[in-house]
């Protein structure tokens, strides 16, 4: 799921090791950092329509686990390799059960909750929503005493909230694919991943974000594995065709690992307010590809209404 924006990352701008020289002045320029970028935007968005093809075959919850176990054994291998590169411990045995809860709020929850509201929402409500998540930070933050809440970021909230409204009541149809159980289920995923920022980002800046990923996926995939094996039990894996099985692969390689490193390696070379600009393509391209690979019908009523919700976003952005 979901984002890049600079109140919307899962953790600090850490790389999982040094990189190569060669590498370095590749990626460092304009045109290679900018190209990783496009690589991350197309990698996140991608993953609305994977999802989608993925739960033609799967039910929610066995995505869930299968993409969460996969993705676990895929970064095992970072992780090991940034632990040879440091010379001082990554973690202590009394820094678990906060490793754990950090990954559960930052990734594990939030992407339980963003499969389980694909499965009951259109890839364009799904999108819209998941992108939430500067609003919900601003107003944790704000309770916890930590931004102040001035007329013109509350003046963003509240056209942002207004946005959802019209998005709820205007584009539904009966019987339509876009249910309110689905974007509730989405909304709380952005819940989520914001209380982990709010909360669990200064704790996660200490760790790196390969240990963090790591802690969540292989973690989660731990938890996850007697109720993965449940469901697994009586499902027939031999009539999940190929598109299914590329669409699990897909949703557990690019945007659960190497999308989130990309982001943390950009975020090291730029502004997070410039980064975070390039979040507002993943609605609008998850939307076109919605409409073009999956033939999803567009609204006016959906197109007016993001527009007033991303403007809510760009207000409180701004005045932060």
């Amino acid at each position: 799921m979901t984002r890049v924006a600079a109140n919307r990352s899962p953790g600090p701008a850490a790389g999982p090791a040094q990189e190569t020289g060669a590498a370095r002045g590749i990626f460092e320029s304009g045109t290679g950092l900018y190209a990783l970028i496009a690589l991350m935007i197309l990698g996140w968005t991608g993953n609305y329509i994977a999802g989608k093809i993925a739960l033609r075959a799967f039910p929610p919850v066995l995505l869930y686990g299968l993409r969460i176990s996969v993705a676990g054994v895929m970064i095992l291998p970072l992780y090991w390799w940034e632990r040879r590169q440091r010379n001082s411990p990554l973690w202590t045995m009394q820094d678990v059960p906060l490793l754990v809860a950090i990954g559960v709020f930052g990734v594990a929850l939030n992407q339980f909750l963003f499969v389980l509201g694909l499965s009951r929402t259109s890839v364009a409500h799904s999108s819209i929503l998941a992108n939430l998540s500067p609003i919900i930070v601003l107003l944790l933050a704000s309770a916890r005493g930590l931004e102040r809440l001035t007329a013109p970021k509350l003046t963003g909230v509240l056209v942002a909230l207004t946005g959802v409204a019209l998005l709820r009541i205007f584009d539904t149809r009966p019987g339509g694919e876009a249910t309110l159980a689905g974007d509730a289920l989405t909304f709380c995923g952005a819940i989520a991943f914001s209380i982990f920022t709010v909360i669990g980002k200064p704790a996660a800046n200490r760790y790196g974000t390969v240990t963090v990923n790591t802690f969540a996926y292989a973690g989660g995939a731990l938890l996850m594995s007697p109720v993965t094996l449940w469901q697994s039990g009586g499902f027939d894996f031999s009539a999940v065709p190929f598109s299914a099985w590329a669409g699990l692969f897909y949703m557990a390689l690019l945007p659960s690992v190497i999308c989130y490193l990309i982001y943390y390696y950009a975020l090291a070379r730029m502004e997070a307010s410039r980064l975070a600009t390039f979040s507002y393509l993943q609605p609008l391209l998850a939307i076109v590809f919605g409409v073009f690979l999956l033939h999803e019908q567009v609204s006016l009523a959906l197109v007016l209404s993001g527009a007033v919700i991303f403007g809510g976003i760009s207000i409180t952005e701004r005045a932060r």
